[in-house]
């Protein structure tokens, strides 16, 4: 007899030899022993998880000569014809060859008609998705009343095509992927009966790459065992499916844990020298960082652990290890955007080594306004060695700002410096700009202006030609943001009365005017301009004039 596949051979014939679908199992077998069968039935999932499988099984349920039950006998004509695809109460059809409205019209002629041998005359169409609009709407009035005699099985990997009209009229049962401990449970079992030497390595390498399918893990198994020679080890299905060994992989994270760039691209090299799929060595990596988050997060004693991942884990800060897997995700999803796959997988590792995560909050904050200062005193210095020689120096006097006194509407003289410390910027002009403000906060601030007053507390005199837009929400959205901005809580006051210095707003307009009248300006003082003027008898039309940007 020639070779059977063991996606064939072992095709489970009962219920309980099916794995990982014991939620459809459960509602099938309670239906089949209470008699409470449903006329048609939709079997949804991803390819290779029993969709088939299941519905012939239900179908020798139906029709085996002992009786309906959830354990046909599987000697019986009808199991076994069934089994082998040949019974002639059992109509298989093809959706994805068969879409047009006709071909579902004949298969739907022979409905009324009572079964040639079986109990039931069973419709099992794969793939319904497949079908026309044109194909379900003819499918619709038998589905919804058949005959007694009619059971229809239908089978899609995706449900979402199939219209809600059909849905409706079905009992669905959806079927899960399956976990990779349970299919590389099924397959320690397979090897350990066929007597094929294997190690759980392997067996763990093929479960994942199944994704979730038990008859593509099966495949991949018989690949294996004829890559090998008859035996299923690591090594080989690494390299059979090309991915990275454990030796490659250890040699890269460590390269990585010591920032060892050389090392890294060693490896990448040699990697690329093996022609593997970059974008599996990446999800392997991913897969090793999720370990070792894993086992930050909740280790316990007796936990058991990838011993690559402990190291990771012991290695690495959690906030690295957020990183690293983040970076690795963003480099699988880009890796077709490379010119090539070993380019994009080298910059992936290349920024591992490049980037580490932002440091916390209140330290991020001291290092921004240490840059702002540094940025601010470097300025003020470029200023001083810019000005003219002939323009007298100024001496050090506090920048001085009029401030509201108490009671509103009131303007006391009191005049109060500005330290650069809190403001991070050398006016309150500036202070606004990058201030988180927007809407009716931001022209509470531009129309008013702000200083800091001996105690630490802040207070904004607001134009008098604006009060109307002072509210309580909008003065503590002000406070709110120069507390963010200043890294500590601060009290604010708002009045309204008169500045006493030019606001954000009207320093705003006048730089806009100045640069409007400069560029005025400079056309009326331009030759050729009012050469052109001359000789066509034209005018300046200065409403057109824009400044450049």
């Amino acid at each position: 007899m020639s070779y059977q596949v063991l996606a064939r051979r072992l095709r489970p014939a009962q219920f309980d030899e099916l794995v990982g679908q014991d939620h459809v199992v459960r509602a099938l077998v309670h239906g089949l022993e209470n008699g409470r069968l449903h006329h048609a039935y939709l079997f949804t999932g991803t390819r290779g998880v029993g969709k088939t499988t299941i519905a012939r099984i239900l179908a020798k349920c139906l029709n085996c000569e002992v009786g309906v039950s959830a354990t046909p006998c599987g000697e019986c004509t009808s199991c076994i014809e069934i089994a082998e695809g040949r019974h002639v109460d059992l109509i298989e059809v093809d959706a994805a060859s068969r879409t047009k409205v006709d071909d579902t019209r004949d298969l739907l002629d022979n409905v009324p008609y009572l079964p040639t041998r079986g109990r039931y005359k069973v419709y099992l169409i794969d793939e319904v998705h497949m079908l026309s609009m044109s194909s379900f709407n003819a499918l619709l009035k038998t589905l919804e009343e058949p005959p007694a005699h009619v059971k229809f099985l239908l089978a899609t990997t995706d449900p979402k095509k199939v219209p809600l009209t059909v849905l409706s009229r079905c009992l669905q049962l959806q079927l899960k992927n399956l976990l990779p401990e349970k299919i590389a449970d099924y397959l320690r079992e397979v090897l350990t009966g066929d007597g094929i030497a294997f190690d759980d390595a392997a067996l763990a390498e093929i479960a994942r790459a199944g994704r979730g399918s038990m008859r593509d893990a099966l495949s991949i198994t018989d690949q294996a065992i004829a890559y090998g020679g008859g035996a299923v080890h690591a090594g080989d299905v690494a390299a059979m499916l090309g991915g990275v060994e454990h030796a490659e992989l250890e040699r890269l994270l460590d390269a990585l844990l010591e920032a060892d760039g050389a090392t890294v691209l060693a490896v990448c090299a040699e990697l690329a020298a093996r022609a593997v799929d970059f974008s599996e060595v990446l999800a392997t990596l991913a897969a090793t960082l999720h370990d070792a988050a894993v086992t930050q997060a909740v280790a316990e004693p007796g936990m058991e652990e990838s011993p690559l991942a402990a190291r990771v884990a012991s290695g690495l800060s959690p906030e690295t290890v957020q990183l690293y897997y983040q970076i690795v995700l963003l480099g699988q999803r880009d890796l077709y955007l490379a010119p090539d796959p070993q380019c994009g997988f080298e910059m992936t590792m290349l920024r591992l080594l490049a980037f580490e995560p932002l440091p916390p909050d209140g330290e991020l904050r001291e290092l921004g306004m240490d840059a702002q200062r540094g940025q601010a005193g470097a300025s003020s210095q470029a200023r001083k060695e810019s000005r003219p020689p002939s323009a007298p120096e100024p001496e050090s006097e506090p920048e001085l700002a009029t401030v509201a006194a108490s009671g509103r509407g009131s303007v006391s003289a009191a005049r109060v410096r500005v330290e650069a410390g809190d403001a991070e910027a050398e006016s309150w002009s500036e202070l606004v700009e990058v201030l988180a403000l927007s809407g009716v906060a931001r022209m509470i601030a531009e129309h008013g202006i702000g200083t800091r007053l001996a105690d630490g507390t802040w207070r904004i005199v607001l134009d008098t030609d604006h009060d109307t837009l002072l509210n309580d929400a909008q003065v503590e959205n002000i406070r709110r943001a120069l507390s963010e901005h200043l890294g500590r809580s601060i009290e604010l006051e708002v009045d309204v009365g008169d500045p006493g210095a030019e606001t954000p707003a009207r320093r705003r307009e006048r730089i806009a005017l100045e640069r409007q009248q400069r560029a005025v300006d400079a056309l009326e003082s331009d030759q050729n301009v009012q050469t052109l003027l001359a000789e066509f008898d034209g005018q300046l039309n200065l409403d057109s004039v824009r400044p450049r940007q």
